[in-house]
């Protein structure tokens, strides 16, 4: 294979409308903000990647603009004349001249693995050890705070057999209505359709202990992030008939080894921004293999670029037992591809096309051909 040497990383912000409001309990998006980032290399292959957050920064300490100011400054400038085909030497040489930075080093190494997925003909998945799995399970958020209309769109879902899993985010009004919400929502799913809530944080551990006792009782049956430290959630941890599951807390492999360790939750929401990448999120899930943790793969409410990343490592673990969640382009308003992803019969399907997938721009007035 000939070499491959990065010649030049080039990034830009691109904002996107969503369908509808989504409410959390930290803010209310309108919009989606997405740091795209091209690399080109010297055998002219070029890849794409994207980094993305949840309300700016309410969610968490990246923003979209924090994530191109690392790339700009301090990231491309390291990697510029290095070796584009050993990505993780890289990014683990990458990783000491910049700490943390989780989000803006995701969507590097997502470009570098689309480009070698091209290079070598084969999707991502392929370079991650192969994927397991041709479809993933996708749940679907409710989070339009309004209990009527998030059961009108519940059911439109299962009408398309779209979705059939439903995560409804609470944690910003009383917890009692937040209780009644989930309840009301429930009832009129039955059967049908499987309840989750995700309160991002908002919880006291008081408040947690008198909550998931309504929350079990109404049918729910999983708790994302109740509370905001570690050493809470761990306290509640196998405490309640409802499974409880970190996610704001998971911050790549060592976070995932210190919660592990102390029995700190039952399920992890695999996020591949959060923990710093694709192989850093492939380390959190052996972690949580290892100490017989459950796997969720999380969404940062990202574009397609990170939807499909996230899909072909899910695709490639051993055990997914809660699905995934990754509906991110569903509620952006603006289709990007040639042919749009596949959602259908409640999963998506794991694109088989080299690199991330094949035949991104959709047209020229796309707002992300000025990337393709």
């Amino acid at each position: 294979m000939t070499q491959a040497i990065i010649e030049r990383i080039e990034t830009r912000l691109v904002d996107l409308p969503t369908i509808r409001p989504h409410k959390l309990s930290v803010a209310t998006m309108h919009g989606q903000t997405l740091m795209l980032v091209k690399v080109f290399c010297s055998d002219d292959v070029t890849g794409i990647g994207e980094g993305t957050t949840i309300a700016g920064m309410a969610y968490g300490p990246e923003s979209p603009e924090a994530m191109k100011l690392a790339i700009d400054a301090y990231l491309a400038p390291a990697a510029i004349g290095q070796d584009a085909t050993r990505i993780q030497a890289l990014m683990a040489h990458l990783g000491k001249l910049v700490k943390v930075n989780h989000f803006a080093k995701s969507a590097l190494e997502t470009a570098l693995l689309d480009a070698h997925g091209k290079r070598l003909d084969v999707p991502v998945s392929e370079l991650l050890g192969g994927r397991r799995r041709e479809r993933l399970p996708v749940a679907w958020t409710l989070a339009s705070g309004d209990t009527a209309r998030d059961i009108a769109e519940a059911e439109r879902m299962l009408a398309l057999r779209r979705h059939k899993v439903f995560k409804l985010k609470i944690g910003a009004k009383e917890i009692k209505a937040d209780t009644a919400h989930v309840a009301q929502i429930k009832k009129e799913l039955g059967d049908r359709g499987a309840v989750r809530v995700d309160v991002n944080m908002a919880w006291s551990e008081t408040q947690v202990a008198w909550a998931i006792p309504a929350l079990a009782d109404a049918g729910c049956e999983l708790v994302e992030q109740p509370v905001a430290s570690a050493a809470a959630l761990t306290r509640l941890t196998r405490r309640f008939p409802i499974a409880l599951m970190a996610d704001e807390i998971l911050q790549g492999p060592d976070s995932a080894f210190e919660i592990a360790k102390n029995n700190g939750a039952e399920v992890f929401a695999i996020k591949i921004e959060q923990s710093g990448g694709l192989f850093a999120a492939q380390r959190v899930a052996a972690i949580a293999d290892a100490a017989g943790i459950e796997l969720y793969g999380g969404t940062m409410l990202e574009g397609t670029l990170s939807t499909v990343a996230s899909a072909h490592l899910f695709s490639s673990f051993a055990n997914l037992q809660c699905g995934t969640e990754l509906f991110g382009p569903l509620l952006i308003t603006e289709e990007i591809l040639r042919q749009p992803l596949d959602y259908s019969d409640f999963a998506l399907t794991v694109p088989s096309g080299p690199g991330l997938a094949s035949n991104w721009t959709k047209r020229r007035s796309s707002a992300l051909h000025v990337m393709a």
